[in-house]
């Protein structure tokens, strides 16, 4: 964490613009003191209905950040646009996220804690997740998964990402060898073979009229709609996840 960013006092102007972030600063018992957050910030439902929202993750409206004279700004690597974070930390103290798996996502936790000064809060959140992390059932025989965030062109999570980390201690071996999000053709998807396909309900809305025409592709593989925060979002909500998991493993053959 920036050295600078540990000197700060309690701040009492905090924007997020990354939505698993938000629902942290909540959940770390902040209230008054976050003054802006993204229009995808839709935990908790209080805030989304009162904050000032200050554009998309990707398109932040710097000039409503300026009229908010923020003293704390949240923000991630990979959600948000490089050149419009290093603009604003030109002004403000920005803390940058990077989250490659579970534990980059509770040092994140820890680090966001100290910042707004609830070190106590953070530790509890950390040690709640650790124990329902514990308590996930450790599947013998992996299922062969690809686990896809976008349709036309399908897209999947590759084996650097958070979403790859998850799917590991869930029980799941991810297919993709590749980084990132990786694109992948119908062909590709055939010759993959998976045992299970995994539609997240985000950022791409799938539905059933997704799964019939992946089962055409791949009919021999089980596709399941799951909730993608469960997966991805890499904050407070993770004490949910894996409780979710063990009730995915049982309706799986």
């Amino acid at each position: 964490m920036n050295d600078l960013l540990k000197t700060i006092s309690p701040p009492q102007r905090i924007i997020s613009v990354v939505p698993s972030q938000t629902e942290l600063l909540y959940d770390l018992g902040l209230r008054d003191e976050v003054i802006g957050i993204t229009k995808f910030c839709i935990h908790p439902n209080e805030w989304f209905r009162s904050k000032t929202r200050i554009g998309g993750t990707k398109n932040l409206h710097i000039d409503r950040i300026h009229a908010l004279q923020p003293d704390l700004i949240l923000a991630n690597k990979e959600e948000n646009t490089k050149a419009q974070i290093e603009e604003l930390q030109h002004h403000y103290p920005v803390y940058v996220s990077d989250i490659n798996d579970i534990p980059s996502a509770l040092r994140m936790i820890s680090d966001i804690g100290e910042l707004v000064h609830k070190q106590n809060e953070a530790e509890e959140i950390i040690s709640t997740i650790e124990h329902e992390r514990k308590q996930t059932p450790i599947r013998e025989n992996p299922l062969s998964t690809i686990y896809l965030i976008w349709q036309d062109p399908y897209m999947a999570a590759g084996n650097d990402t958070f979403i790859n980390d998850m799917l590991r201690v869930a029980g799941f071996k991810n297919c993709m060898l590749q980084a990132r999000y990786p694109i992948l053709s119908d062909i590709e998807l055939q010759n993959m073979n998976p045992a299970l396909i995994l539609l997240s309900s985000e950022p791409f809305p799938f539905k059933q009229k997704h799964i019939d025409a992946l089962s055409r592709l791949c009919p021999n593989a089980q596709i399941r709609l799951v909730d993608g925060e469960l997966f991805s979002w890499y904050g407070s909500r993770m004490s949910q996840s894996f409780k979710y998991f063990s009730g995915l493993h049982e309706d799986l053959r």
